[in-house]
Order: C-alpha cells, then structure tokens, then sequence
C-alpha cells in the first residue's frame, strides 16, 4: 500500500530558528506523534519507539529516523524505516523551508509512504488516514515547538 501526502505548516519563528532545530535530531524525533523513546546515534540518525494505533489494533512500532537538512537547497528530508505488529512501514518525507518576509517560516511538507504486512492488509482506508494524521501531527508538532523557541532554540 503506497500513499502520498502534502500540506503546509506556518512556524511563527525566522528561518533561522527552524534550521536549528531541524539540525537536532533529538527535537525532530519528540515531534513524532505518541514518541516513547528516543536514541540519537549522530547527527543525522536516531531510532524512535512510537506507540501505534489502527483501529483495533495497537502497539509499538521501532523506527530509524535519517534527518537531512540541506540548509544551501532550502530542504529538510527525513527518511522513515521500521515497523511493529509483523508490518514494516518507509517514510520519506521533505518540507521545502520558506521564509515569509516577516520573521515567520513556511514548511511546505509531501510525504510518501509505503506500508506492507497484516496492519496495511487489515487497516485499509483507516491506515491512509492514520498515516496522514501522523505526517501532519509531526509538522504540527514541529511549528508548535520551533514558535515556542520565541526565535531562538536553547
């Protein structure tokens, strides 16, 4: 099962900020919706414990998390591979940094994913929205954190 998605996140802080964050792997992966565990391995990688839930179906999926930020292209990639439940799932998300003028940032987001095993067979058309919702929910969960840094990351 192969979905595509996209929108766009407005984070009420510079681009500056945004670049910051995105270079701290450890800030990235506690934007990811229901995180339980985090360990950063470098600067770009890390693993991920998230708890999942399709339906009636629910438990913890173990991801390795790439983040790519290529500050020169505007463009921040995060690849996603992993899974739980006897399902494997890869992501490959990317959000093009945009600065507005006036000290806020846009992040407009596509996100691709690819999923296989009983909860892709089993989850259908409730999977499609689970995975848009976690996509958005760690854009979202981004913007909220970068606008909280008040245009500076501690």
């Amino acid at each position: 099962m192969k979905l595509n998605y996209s929108g766009q996140e407005q984070v009420k802080a510079a681009p500056a900020v945004v670049w910051a964050f995105v270079q701290d792997p450890e800030r990235v992966a506690r934007c990811l919706p229901d995180v339980q565990e985090v360990t950063v391995q470098d600067a770009n990688h890390m693993e991920a414990t998230v708890q999942v839930g399709v339906g009636m179906v629910r438990g913890k999926f173990k991801f390795k998390i790439e983040v790519l930020p290529d500050e020169a292209a505007g463009r921040v990639n995060v690849n996603v591979r992993g899974g739980g439940l006897g399902s494997v799932v890869d992501l490959t998300a990317g959000a093009n940094v945009v600065d507005n003028g006036d000290g806020t940032t846009a992040l407009d987001w596509t996100g691709e994913a690819s999923m296989r095993g009983p909860v892709a067979s089993v989850g259908g058309r409730m999977l499609d929205v689970q995975a848009k919702k976690l996509i958005e929910k760690t854009f979202e969960n981004m913007g909220t954190a970068m606008s909280a840094a008040g245009g500076t990351l501690a």
